[in-house]
């Protein structure tokens, strides 16, 4: 709940690797609504860090079709704000002030394996979206002080993980929730082999630094959450409140994904859709 000394900042965060689809403009009309209805602010952020799928058309489109499907933000790449850049190829500098942070507290050390090496240390192919639970193959011994060099090409840097720490958390959609570190979710990346900062880090450095109060996404992003709030906490930051809205799916109970071509908001507009017309499919969990 936002506080005098803490008004109320939601952010949409689309990520230009493709067009956007009727779910996340569903979870981003959630997110418009409660920003709303707190009287609070609604950041826009160009999550733009994967060079190899980014292109600048898909992001000058979800610029497009998220203001023709009717969403209003107060701050973001096309209209500036306090707490900029709003891209988050713009951003490098606070994500590696962060990695050096989380460096210094010992809490990260250099990986070097790769997703091969980790499924035939398991012993079982890995099944699903979610990363499997790393086996700990480089994980520095108890005593030893990981390497201090700086992020470099061909090493993963990995987050080491409290094994056995219960991370839970209220949300504002899925009640409360809980994960076990090292059985629901292992050591995870927090800066690429390519030199870029994965996911996990540069989502908490950016809702941090915009002052983020509640973080409104999908429900398949509610594992992410617990690895989140480790990260907050081991750069000594607030987190923000969550809520995981339900996913969308097609006629075949698949959730739906950027491949969904016939469901992306361009595609539905150029059919003749209208804003209102692609609200009314919500109510149905399953969209066709």
């Amino acid at each position: 709940m936002a506080t005098a000394a803490a008004p109320y900042r939601g952010r949409l965060a689309p990520s230009p690797t493709g067009h956007l689809h009727l779910g996340h403009a569903r979870t981003f009309w959630i997110a418009q609504a409660c920003a709303r209805a707190a009287g609070g602010t609604l950041v826009l952020r160009d999550e733009d860090l994967d060079a190899a799928r980014v292109r600048p058309e898909f992001a000058a489109a979800a610029l497009e079709d998220l203001q023709w499907f009717g969403l209003r933000w107060d701050e973001g790449p096309d209209c500036g704000g306090r707490y900029g850049p709003y891209r988050q190829s713009e951003r490098r500098d606070f994500y590696l002030a962060a990695f050096a942070e989380l460096r210094a507290r010992g809490a990260v050390y250099p990986c070097s394996c790769s997703r091969r090496d980790i499924q035939q240390a398991l012993g079982a192919p890995h099944a699903g979206e979610e990363e499997p639970v790393y086996p700990g193959t480089c994980r520095p011994r108890p005593g030893m002080t990981p390497s201090a060099a700086p992020p470099g090409p061909g090493v993963n840097w990995r987050f080491r993980v409290p094994d056995g720490e219960v991370v839970g958390f209220a949300d504002g959609a899925c009640g409360l929730r809980e994960y076990t570190a090292g059985r629901d979710f292992g050591d995870f990346v927090v800066w690429r082999h390519d030199g870029v900062p994965a996911y996990q880090l540069a989502v908490v450095v950016d809702d941090a630094a915009m002052r983020i109060t509640e973080v409104v996404r999908g429900a398949d992003l509610l594992l992410s959450t617990a690895r989140q709030l480790l990260v907050y906490r081991a750069l000594g930051l607030t987190p923000p409140a969550f809520r995981h809205t339900p996913l969308l799916t097609d006629e075949h109970g698949v959730r739906l994904a950027k491949r969904h071509a016939a469901l992306s908001l361009r595609t539905l507009r150029d059919r003749g859709a209208t804003p209102a017309g692609c609200r009314e499919r919500w109510r149905d969990p399953t969209v066709s």
